[in-house]
């Protein structure tokens, strides 16, 4: 049956798409919640409609878009699903396209204004967009009006973002007989169990993440960041401190504001607490090297320290002094994300006789409403312990690990 196939909400998008006439179907919503596998599907019964429309207009060679933000996102999100899924393995070519179903597919990736280069003065008989809302929208546009082969339709997912987003202002508020949009929830994917769903809800921060992530919305971030926060709960004293297995920390260089290096350390079963706070204002290089010699004295040399990169001087400063220096993965919504996400879970503390300057940013750090982001200011603590949390995680494949826990949701 179908339904052993497909959940409800992929059954309705099928009813839509597969027996109607359309230009663009837009899958929109929550992660996990089966967007990805609805359009590989799509994007399969696309290629054979291209096949057989080319046979009738006698084109040997028929053309199809297969657009992400980069070659390493198609592959994860589509190509390598469809190899778990179906067996297919593409042979590409020289240019990094294939054939399927006796179609010709032309990677783009929208993550750049480049990206048109591939696609440029072609005629295509389609396209999938993966990840649409961080394609660019000259990309997105340019994309779109190569589509004009007969019968020409596209494909395109995407999580949410901002409402004032273009993707969200030009496409899904305005929907038509050409242009269908779909909306998910976490709730839809029903592939996953009702316990998986609800572990999944508990640990995804509150706010704009819960709302994106677990119920699809297209909204804007307010008021503080961590909102998961509790100090009755989350600030304890150093004498409490569990045994710790593991140390790490998080450099933000700074002059005329504020420098800072944190040190987190863990408990066996992955609980981090910030055990040490260092900040200061008009401080040189010299200065933060000792304060990290120092941390290596305590904790052994080979204590990692992952460094803001704005700074490289700094970063090949510390290496110079034997001092283990990372340039750290600054990428500020997941790893804001997975700080949140670990105030969500219990699995972050603070030592507050060890902290002076992080009680006053933890209650102003606050979202910028237009952008979606968190405001520049009383960040200097806070960034050096995103530096830490999540370059560590990544570093450790503990993102994997977490995102395996709970999974892609691809049902």
């Amino acid at each position: 049956m179908i339904s052993d196939i497909y959940s409800k909400k992929q059954i309705d998008v099928l009813k839509q798409t597969v027996n109607k006439d359309w230009f663009i179907a837009l899958l929109h919503g929550a992660k996990r919640s089966g967007k990805t596998k609805m359009n590989n599907d799509l994007f399969l019964f696309e290629l054979r409609r291209v096949r057989k429309i080319a046979d009738e207009e006698g084109v040997k060679e028929p053309m199809y878009i297969l657009a992400g933000v980069s070659s390493n996102t198609i592959n994860k999100n589509i190509l390598q699903e469809l190899y778990n899924m179906y067996n297919i393995e593409p042979k590409f070519d020289k240019h990094n396209n294939f054939k399927l179903f006796g179609v010709k597919v032309v990677q783009a990736y929208t993550g750049n204004i480049g990206g048109v280069g591939a696609i440029r003065g072609m005629t295509a008989y389609g396209a999938y967009i993966n990840e649409a809302s961080l394609a660019k929208q000259e990309v997105f546009a340019e994309i779109v009006s190569r589509c004009s082969g007969n019968g020409a339709r596209i494909l395109a997912d995407t999580n949410p973002d901002n409402p004032e987003h273009w993707l969200k202002k030009e496409y899904i508020d305005k929907p038509n007989e050409n242009v269908k949009a779909f909306h998910f929830e976490l709730d839809d994917n029903t592939f996953l169990s009702e316990r998986y769903r609800e572990n999944i809800k508990a640990a995804t921060p509150s706010g704009m993440f819960y709302d994106r992530d677990i119920k699809g919305l297209w909204v804007s971030a307010d008021g503080v960041v961590y909102q998961d926060f509790d100090s009755n709960k989350h600030y304890i004293q150093s004498k409490d401190l569990p045994k710790l297995s593991t140390f790490y920390c998080g450099v933000d260089w700074g002059y005329e504001h504020w420098g800072s290096i944190v040190v987190i350390g863990e408990t066996d079963d992955g609980t981090a607490y910030l055990i040490e706070e260092h900040a200061k204002q008009h401080e040189e290089i010299d200065y933060w090297v000792d304060i990290a010699k120092e941390i290596q004295e305590r904790y052994g040399s080979r204590v990692p320290f992952y460094c803001d990169s704005a700074r490289p001087e700094h970063v090949d400063r510390f290496k110079r002094e034997h001092i283990e220096a990372f340039n750290a993965d600054k990428a500020r919504l997941t790893g804001v994300e997975a700080v949140a996400r670990r105030f969500k879970k219990d699995k972050l503390f603070i030592c507050r006789d060890k902290v002076e300057k992080f009680p006053n940013e933890i209650y102003q750090y606050v979202w910028d409403e237009k952008k979606g982001e968190p405001i520049k200011l009383f960040d200097d603590v806070l960034d050096s312990l995103r530096y830490a949390i999540y370059s560590n995680e990544v570093r450790n494949g503990k993102t994997a690990e977490i995102v395996n826990k709970v999974g892609f949701g691809f049902y």
